[in-house]
């Protein structure tokens, strides 16, 4: 609509306003059509995206993982004692009970300084001046503690073999405590200067030998090393019974079946099995390796159960009631109906937008038909229901549910519950043909998705749907509205100008009207 400002009626008595509106109907209910239709677009996209959202999580996660027998190839290990040691084991370790001795657990290199000797303040009182004894803070400098500390050098040590690096600290005269300790970061340990009490805290920066630190310093002009006065020399002597302690990193050690195994960590990775030192033992442990049925079971479980959620909606959303008979709701509609008839009349219409769509249908093709379909193991051609899982019968499901699988005798499924479940049975009997036959039918899931997924002129790159296409018809919608909005405008300031200048002849008309009568009354 124009934006003039528009003086109608004022000789005519004619309601201007309501007259070019029903003139201009036609064209404006064109406006209102394709807005209707861009809204319900962009209602599809979404529904698209959602769609798109689920079967690429499926594709990318679950598929891309289960299409390979190593993921169904699971085992479990228990350790006889898991306060020294806990244990995962890898599709790859080896079935059977193996002995374990820990006999040292990694360690990381610490040093604990010696307590520093407080500093002496003056302090002047009425006159009077005395000295009082405070605490250092990490804002004062190395060189109140002891002036001759000033151009002498710290070496640090981190490391072993090839991998040693050495670092050279140069005191300065207004270096402060924390600038020392964030030097001593800077070549590779972990340190801190606790105010508290009155010491630093200087460790390795992890566990092993080749994380291990050592710690040299020129002498002072006492003859002490710079070390000791800062109270980190574990081989000095300090007055008052201070100490300066340190423990030496060290690598873990364990016994695997008699062979040792070394390790900077307390975690070692030795055929198939991750083993976490946590205690010390005197004793030989024992680990048991066995495949993890119930882990392959879930697994397969798991799969099923997303697919299914999935074909469902598919499903739904494919059969879904037609919604002809609902348009958008206008402005003036909505404000008429509560927020509750406003979400359902909207739903009607967002629950029809994939009706009957090709892109759904092919979608739900590949789906069924990579469940439907044999695979061939060691020779023979093998079906879900081999292993005991099964589609409903047509009176039994849901219509909407009519493609999901069931797994015999799931305890969670009250409409298979009873039944038996060759499953469990064929993954105790034989998991290798388990893992084949689903890592097949999940290759071809994946493979049909893919192909769907490939990028064309109005598709994206794992796109199940055309979302190139889409939004190309969004555009064409938004410059359709404008031009439709223009004309409207146009149509109605034609129509107004008409009414204006019937209203300017009006006027004259009453003007001289008004002037005959004023001479016959002069008369």
């Amino acid at each position: 609509m124009s934006d003039l400002l528009r003086m109608t009626g004022m000789y005519s008595g004619m309601d201007t306003e309501s007259i070019v509106s029903q003139l201009v109907q036609v064209k404006s209910q064109k406006v209102t059509k394709l807005k209707n239709e861009q809204t319900k677009l962009e209602w599809k996209q979404e529904a698209w995206q959602e769609m798109n959202k689920k079967l690429y999580s499926l594709y990318s996660s679950t598929l891309s993982d289960l299409r390979f027998s190593s993921a169904y190839k699971k085992k479990s290990t228990v350790s006889s004692d898991t306060t020294k040691a806990t244990v995962v084991a890898s599709e790859s370790a080896v079935n059977g009970t193996q002995t374990l001795k820990i006999k040292h657990l990694a360690k990381s290199g610490y040093l604990t300084g010696a307590e520093l000797k407080q500093k002496e303040v003056a302090e002047t009182k009425d006159g009077v001046t005395k000295t009082k004894k405070v605490d250092w803070t990490t804002d004062d400098k190395l060189a109140d503690i002891d002036s001759s500390m000033v151009g002498k050098k710290i070496t640090i040590s981190v490391g072993t073999g090839d991998e040693k690096k050495e670092t050279s600290i140069e005191i300065t005269e207004e270096m402060k405590i924390s600038d020392f300790v964030g030097k001593l970061k800077e070549a590779g340990v972990n340190a801190s200067f606790d105010t508290t009490n009155q010491r630093f805290f200087i460790s390795s920066t992890s566990t092993g030998l080749k994380n291990e630190f050592s710690l040299s310093s020129d002498n002072l002009d006492s003859g002490d090393s710079v070390l000791k006065a800062l109270g980190i020399d574990a081989n000095a002597t300090y007055a008052d019974g201070a100490k300066c302690t340190r423990i030496a990193a060290q690598d873990a050690v364990i016994e695997l079946n008699g062979a040792e195994f070394k390790s900077d960590t307390n975690t070692f990775s030795i055929n198939g099995l991750t083993i976490n030192a946590v205690g010390e033992t005197e004793e030989e442990i024992s680990i048991v390796t066995s495949t993890d049925y119930d882990g392959i079971y879930d697994t397969i479980k798991d799969f099923i159960t997303e697919y299914n959620e999935i074909i469902n909606e598919v499903n739904k959303k494919y059969n879904a009631d037609s919604a002809r008979k609902y348009d958008v709701l206008s402005d003036e509609e909505k404000e008429a109906m509560t927020d509750e008839q406003i979400e359902n009349w909207e739903g009607k219409i967002k629950d029809s937008l994939l009706r009957k769509d090709n892109d759904l249908y092919a979608i739900m093709n590949a789906l069924k038909s990579s469940m439907s379909e044999g695979v061939e193991v060691n020779g023979k051609t093998m079906y879900l229901f081999d292993f005991g899982v099964e589609t409903l019968s047509y009176f039994e499901a849901e219509e909407d549910e009519r493609n999901a699988y069931h797994i015999l005798g799931d305890k969670e499924d009250d409409k298979v519950s009873g039944k038996d479940d060759k499953l469990k049975k064929a993954i105790a009997s034989d998991p290798d043909t388990v893992a084949e036959f689903f890592s097949g039918l999940c290759k071809k899931m994946y493979t049909k998705l893919d192909d769907i997924m490939e990028m064309t002129d109005y598709r994206s790159i794992y796109k199940v749907y055309d979302d190139k296409r889409l939004k190309k018809e969004y555009d064409d919608y938004t410059k359709k509205i404008k031009e439709a909005e223009d004309k409207l405008n146009d149509y109605e300031d034609k129509w107004y100008d008409k009414f204006a200048a019937m209203e300017v002849a009006l006027s004259k008309l009453q003007s001289n009207s008004n002037a005959v009568t004023s001479m016959l009354g002069g008369m």
